[in-house]
């Protein structure tokens, strides 16, 4: 080998083992600049007040600005991919619902494939759903009303808060294993749903835990939470999987970064985000909004993706939807 061949190799062995320290070290003193998360809602939901939260925290925890940029898109497409695609050095970030990611490619031709994209970091808070009928209905519990369903094929109906979301797909899933039938409509957002239930024009409603909860009691009943474990804000309401077990039907609402984005970058984040949702205060806020705190491993984020991807996989099939 040459002499000059040698020297070349020994730059090209320095200049690596340089760009490999340099990334390391950009790594290590992350964040070191500005941080703009990008949320695919309107501001005002859940999604966006847990993204608030979060930034308000780590703004003091890591001593940069963490920017909140609400960037609505159909089932938040264009903004996972802007996120996706962005330079994976942790400076810009989704917050987003893991239905996003989850249900939107098993009802959308997409042009990218989130899971090649974008990785689940951990989340602020899972938005718990609950179901809910109107109090006219001769039912007190989940299982008088499937008992009253089954008795009465046709006759009732639920409301949705669009289509190809938690409210629509939570109830099909749930009817689907039930055995029993209720006539879909759909409104055009939670506001009118839960009005048309106290109205008494809907029968039923699988939604928002932090919305019903605070709904006219006297005018709807609240049957079952579609979370894993009773709410702590209202532990006398049971869940869905104590009549039918094993069904669960949530929003997770956490971080997600760039695939190449380094380890050290993530961990960081992550254990930012879980010192900031065990402090008793936080716990508490989030509790009384009917959302339970996060803040999940690793290793939690991965089993949780793996169970929802599941659900909203047989969900939709047994909605009948067609990927166009």
């Amino acid at each position: 080998m040459t002499v000059l061949k040698r020297t070349g190799l020994r730059v090209m062995a320095c200049a690596a083992a340089l760009l490999a320290f340099a990334g390391s070290s950009s790594a290590n003193d992350w964040p070191n600049k500005s941080v703009s998360i990008l949320v695919p809602t309107a501001a005002g939901g859940n999604t966006d007040l847990m993204a608030r939260l979060a930034a308000e925290h780590l703004n003091k925890k890591l001593g940069q600005p963490f920017v909140v940029q609400n960037k609505p898109s159909a089932g938040g497409v264009l903004t996972s991919r802007e996120v996706g695609t962005a330079d994976p050095d942790g400076y810009t970030v989704l917050f987003a619902p893991s239905s996003m990611i989850l249900l939107t490619p098993l009802v959308q031709a997409l042009p990218f494939d989130p899971d090649q994209l974008l990785v689940p970091v951990t989340n602020v808070g899972t938005g718990s759903q609950v179901v809910a009928v109107k109090r006219s209905l001769p039912v007190t519990t989940l299982t008088e009303f499937l008992a009253y369903a089954k008795a009465n094929p046709g006759k009732l109906n639920f409301a949705t808060a669009g289509v190809n979301n938690i409210s629509h797909l939570g109830p099909v899933l749930l009817f689907k294993r039930a055995g029993v039938e209720l006539a879909m409509v759909a409104t055009r957002g939670e506001p009118q749903a839960i009005t048309d239930l106290m109205g008494g024009s809907m029968d039923f409603y699988f939604g928002n835990a932090s919305v019903l909860l605070n709904a006219d009691m006297t005018k709807i009943r609240i049957l079952a939470a579609g979370t894993p474990n009773r709410l702590a804000a209202a532990p006398e309401i049971p869940t869905i999987s104590e009549t039918m077990p094993g069904f669960v039907f949530q929003s997770w609402n956490g971080f997600f970064v760039p695939k190449a984005t380094p380890e050290e970058i993530q961990t960081k984040l992550r254990s930012a985000i879980a010192e900031m949702v065990s402090t008793p205060e936080m716990k508490k806020r989030l509790t009384e909004l009917g959302i339970v705190p996060g803040g999940q491993s690793k290793e939690e984020v991965a089993a949780v993706f793996k169970k929802d991807r599941e659900s909203f996989a047989e969900a939709v099939n047994a909605a009948g939807i067609k990927k166009p």
